[in-house]
């Protein structure tokens, strides 16, 4: 169908995934272009519909194949996604690709022409040379496809030590238990840890330092991993410890894991007597500048800053998945609630004024099921801050296939800026 704007963001977040992995692509095109009622959110801007044409040249700049399968109309800015790709594959009778439909021909010319005799299969694979492959059908299409990929001579050399998989000893199933729907239920994050890596082996570092951030080394797949999950709110040791832990797996080139469940960093006289700002800086640096492939699961909560420093969306994951309990936001509902509470009741006093309880709850009750609704995975997923919502159970699956898609890409280096001390 045609561009809507969160179309467009879908379709550029899948370019995005294949570019950082180096992933092929396969666009199955069936599209009018932008949506012309919705004209200024799906054409102008920079992230628009423009942007895909524009991947699509710079991904096969660097040699990330693209490959088009034309299975119905391609209009207008449809119909560069095939002319882009570096092989395009057209259905007989129902593709068809044109700039311009035959209704805007014979308005501009007069001309009165059939879709199929302007921009048909047989068009366009004789003639025009628009298409490389003519399909009898849609199956034929996609098996054209499939010959397609495995001729681009694709090689995948992981500069990781593999080792054999071997199950958890602990089922997955029992996440269930261990994670419930009240996010006030406290849990020991090694406990998921257990029952996502291989063996259930974790090498734990640190242990006994910063004990509000579990963090250490297994194998998930047989891949190498460092995971961070949060056991509790970020103090100033915890993110000093999650920053050392990051830059070890950087030097390493380890893939990195992070198991978000965080209200966010310590508050307070102390905390920041304490330097919570600049070791919180730390580590916000040290996932933002980290080029190891990054993978975050929202198991929990997460609530302001804590989302940075437990590489949020804003942080470049190369995947970020939520589960059904999870919930995300600048802060906890009940938090905001009161916060904007206490900003009338001042405003109240300046003026003469009180607050009463009726009206305090008046104030309350709306924030807090405003950010119920707007924190929950479903809303977050059904927007793109996410990758998906996924079963607690097929954590380990998903991200195994997740590591395997990262390492096609090559290795980066890591770089850090300036850490104030």
């Amino acid at each position: 169908g045609s561009y809507y704007p969160v179309t467009v963001k879908k379709h550029l977040r899948a370019q995005e995934i294949a570019q950082q992995n180096h992933l092929p692509c396969i666009y199955l095109v069936d599209s009018g272009g932008a949506n012309l009622p919705r004209q200024e959110d799906v054409f102008p801007d920079r992230d628009h519909f423009g942007r895909i044409f524009f991947n699509q040249a710079n991904m096969s700049a660097l040699k990330i194949p693209q490959i088009a399968v034309v299975l119905g109309s391609c209009t207008a800015g449809g119909a560069y996604v095939p002319a882009m790709a570096d092989e395009s594959i057209i259905v007989k009778k129902h593709g068809t690709i044109f700039l311009g439909g035959p209704p805007l021909v014979k308005a501009a010319t007069g001309e009165e022409v059939s879709a199929t005799d302007l921009g048909g299969a047989q068009l366009h694979c004789s003639k025009s040379g628009v298409t490389d492959y003519f399909a009898q059908d849609d199956i034929h299409a996609l098996h054209l496809a499939r010959r397609c990929i495995k001729n681009i001579n694709y090689s995948k050399d992981p500069k990781v030590t593999l080792e054999t998989p071997e199950e958890p000893i602990h089922p997955a199933e029992e996440l269930y238990g261990i994670v419930g729907a009240n996010l006030k239920k406290t849990f020991d994050v090694r406990e998921v840890i257990a029952r996502i890596v291989d063996g259930s082996k974790f090498d734990e570092f640190k242990t006994m330092y910063g004990e509000t951030l579990v963090t250490g080394f297994a194998r998930l797949w047989g891949y190498p991993v460092g995971i961070l999950g949060n056991n509790g709110v970020l103090f100033s040791e915890s993110a000093l410890k999650g920053t050392h832990f990051i830059e070890l797996c950087c030097q390493r080139n380890i893939p990195l894991i992070f198991l978000q469940n965080i209200t966010g960093f310590m508050v307070g006289r102390d905390a920041e007597a304490g330097g919570i700002a600049k070791n919180g800086a730390k580590m916000v640096t040290a996932v933002a500048c980290a080029k190891v492939p990054k993978f975050t699961v929202i198991i929990g909560g997460s609530y302001g800053a804590g989302n940075y420093g437990m590489c949020g969306r804003a942080y470049s994951p190369r995947f970020l998945y939520m589960w059904p309990n999870a919930r995300i936001s600048v802060m906890g509902g009940e938090q905001a609630a009161s916060v904007l509470a206490q900003i009338t009741r001042e405003q109240r006093i300046k003026a003469g004024k009180t607050l009463t309880p009726d009206e305090e709850e008046a104030i309350k009750i709306p924030v807090i099921k405003k950010y119920e609704k707007e924190g929950h995975p479903y809303y977050a997923s059904s927007r793109l801050w996410d990758d998906g919502v996924i079963d607690p159970a097929d954590t380990r699956t998903v991200l195994g296939l997740s590591l395997s898609a990262s390492l096609n890409a090559p290795q980066q280096h890591t770089h850090f800026g300036v850490f104030r001390m």
